[in-house]
């Protein structure tokens, strides 16, 4: 592992230390090597995959009244004392600011392969078994409801809309998570993400069972 990807761990965990469970270092680790894992299957600047990865969540806007900015101002700061190449850094940046699931009405349309890798990574974090645990640990961290009956899920709402939501974290499901799947942008990822999807079905299903006293 060279210095700069050994230094941004370090500057990651400090950074990122107390941080919500699901926004944690443990979930920038889970991107960082899935990052790597579907890398080896694309031809693609690796260093960029890897620091982008490692810095995606460094001022996440959630948690930070949806500055969009700080998270690149942090990060370009950052690779500029390790001495990163200015090429190098615009690119770790453009992966940073176009990421989101929010964002993706917003996305340019030739994406470069670095940041197709790293949202499918980041995705495939957001479902399966970690996904369910990280969503319910967010619903009780905004102290959402788990789920009701007459509140229905809002699909494709706007951007401000999906920013200001505090719905049911039963209904993020439908928000979102079950639409990652068809999302991804690598053969890797799909792949990854089809059985994660399958678990999450299983999840629901047992859910409203149980919810319903079956």
């Amino acid at each position: 592992m060279n210095n700069i990807i050994q230094n941004t761990i370090q500057f990651v965990k400090e950074k990122l230390e107390g941080a919500e469970a699901g926004h944690d270092w443990f979930h920038i680790e889970r991107v960082w090597k899935l990052s790597k894992k579907i890398a080896k299957s694309e031809n693609c600047n690796l260093e960029v995959v890897e620091l982008s990865a490692l810095l995606h969540d460094i001022a996440d806007p959630k948690f930070h009244n949806g500055n969009e900015t700080l998270a690149l101002k942090i990060s370009r700061e950052f690779l500029e004392k390790q001495n990163v190449d200015e090429e190098i850094i615009r690119k770790v940046l453009f992966v940073i600011q176009n990421i989101s699931f929010k964002n993706r009405g917003e996305v340019p349309q030739d994406l470069p392969i670095e940041l197709k890798i790293v949202q499918d990574a980041d995705r495939i974090d957001a479902i399966g078994a970690i996904g369910i645990g990280r969503t319910f640990n967010f619903g009780g961290f905004k102290n959402n409801l788990m789920y009701h009956p007459d509140l229905k899920p809002q699909l494709n709402m706007s951007k401000d809309e999906y920013k200001k939501s505090n719905g049911t974290t039963i209904n993020h499901f439908y928000e979102k998570l079950l639409l990652l799947k068809d999302l991804m942008n690598t053969v890797e990822g799909k792949k990854i993400a089809e059985e994660r999807h399958d678990f999450m079905l299983i999840f629901l299903d047992q859910f409203f069972k149980e919810w319903n006293v079956d």
